[in-house]
């Protein structure tokens, strides 16, 4: 099986943009997380009314003023055309709505991901902060933490503002057209609700968004508006699909470098959950909650709201997937959920 390996360790200066494929550039945008970045890929997509160049960009950063400088940048000397965004996370689709009206690009989105931006950006009902503590307290997190969790607010519409008000929508399996390149929507699940990765068989790259990461695992969370789903069912099954692409096919991610190993990385990932699983159904030799098993999961400090919503997140994610495959048992006990074997 073939190792992963990095064939563009050089990593673009914040705002600029470095060739990796004929026809696509890397760009490379700051956050203000432990995950200080995002990849974004701008294409070279023909050219305009007026024939100057155009470009058509895969994802977009998070609404923050240090992002729109650098994208002021380049959009001096890059005529966008269109703005694609694999999913409605902040980092991806935070700016498509600025970018829109800095440049007249419209929005490709899968119809899941828009709605569920869409349904964040306005803290609708359960995409609200009031149903993440509910679900969070149902599965035992304590007082405290929750007063950080209450104090964040709708820490999405900070970050993702607004979402443009109309969009085209991507459908699983169709061909969209870049310049010379012709790229297929595979739409995962599991991290998001319809997450769109793109894939050009001339090419042999896969821009594969949040759905195959190299070094860091890709966060799969049980949701406030679906708490009986099984995300990490789909997410497996999702990844699993990429095995049908060559070995040795160029991934994109969005967080990390550009690599090369795909199907290594699959079965890392693949044994990565299976080990998780394994510690977690160890630890549930009595009741135990989802909060309780945090520590479990993650032998840090999970200290911060932001790292406490996603920890909270995974360890639901896993505890469902163990309990719907009839591994652990669930109980409700005054109103919170325990597992056990």
């Amino acid at each position: 099986m073939m190792q992963l390996s990095y064939p563009h360790e050089q990593v673009p200066d914040a705002g600029t943009a470095v060739k990796v494929a004929p026809g696509v550039n890397w760009v490379r945008m700051p956050l203000p997380y432990a995950l200080d970045h995002v990849n974004l890929w701008l294409h070279e997509d023909g050219a305009d009314a007026h024939g100057a160049p155009a470009w058509t960009v895969v994802d977009t950063g998070a609404a923050l003023d240090p992002t729109k400088d650098n994208w002021r940048r380049l959009l001096s000397s890059h005529r966008l055309k269109r703005q694609i965004v694999t999913h409605y996370h902040p980092d991806h689709l935070g700016l498509a709505a600025w970018l829109e009206r800095e440049s007249g690009a419209p929005l490709w989105i899968t119809l899941g991901e828009y709605a569920t931006g869409q349904l964040h950006c306005a803290g609708v009902g359960s995409f609200g902060a009031d149903a993440l503590i509910e679900i969070c307290r149902r599965n035992g997190l304590d007082e405290s933490r929750l007063s950080m969790l209450a104090q964040r607010g709708n820490s999405y519409k900070a970050v993702v503002p607004e979402v443009p008000a109309t969009f085209r929508r991507l459908f699983p399996g169709e061909t969209v057209l870049i310049g010379d390149n012709a790229w297929r929507v595979i739409v995962g699940y599991g991290h998001s609700p319809e997450h769109a990765a793109l894939y050009c068989e001339r090419l042999q790259v896969l821009i594969s968004g949040d759905m195959m990461l190299p070094r860091i695992t890709t966060n799969v969370s049980l949701k406030s508006d679906q708490p009986e789903a099984n995300p990490l069912a789909l997410f497996l099954d999702s990844i699993a699909a990429f095995e049908a692409l060559p070995a040795d096919t160029l991934v994109l991610p969005s967080h990390g470098k550009p690599f090369r190993g795909l199907h290594q990385r699959i079965a890392e990932l693949q044994a990565h959950h299976r080990e998780r699983c394994e510690v977690l159904l160890a630890a549930c030799t009595t009741p135990k909650t989802a909060a309780e098993l945090i520590p479990v999961l993650f032998q840090r400090d999970i200290g911060d709201p932001h790292q406490v919503m996603f920890a909270m997140g995974e360890a639901m994610a896993h505890l469902n997937y163990l309990h719907k495959s009839g591994t652990l048992r669930r109980e409700l006990d005054e109103g919170v959920l325990r597992f056990h074997q």
